[in-house]
């Protein structure tokens, strides 16, 4: 259990850099994590942060840009609400203009 909660803390930690305004995946944190293939452990911490408004969980999509873990976050479209005041727009769970936006903490991060 240790592991995963470092792993959680580790995954918020990456999560707080993203920019306002953009956005990144699961898989970009993991792989940036040197976890490649814990981009659901990744999503299951950012299903876990949402007691910590410190964590733009909100910022955190699948690779494809979809909205995947809107379902965690209270109200119906309170995940993309959060986006779009940011100015991120979203057409039907889809971030539009994703590889502008996108956020890889893999090459900003260095």
């Amino acid at each position: 259990m240790k592991s995963n909660e470092n792993f959680f803390e580790k995954s918020y930690q990456v999560a707080r850099l993203i920019p306002f305004g953009r956005v990144t995946s699961y898989g970009a944190i993991a792989k940036y994590l040197g976890a490649a293939r814990s981009a659901r452990m990744v999503g299951w911490a950012m299903n876990a942060s949402h007691n910590d408004n410190s964590v733009p969980a909100h910022r955190v999509v699948n690779r494809k840009g979809l909205l995947t873990g809107k379902h965690h976050f209270d109200g119906t479209n309170l995940m993309q609400q959060l986006l779009e005041s940011e100015g991120v727009k979203v057409v039907e769970n889809q971030i539009q203009n994703f590889e502008t936006i996108f956020w890889d903490p893999s090459t900003e991060l260095l």
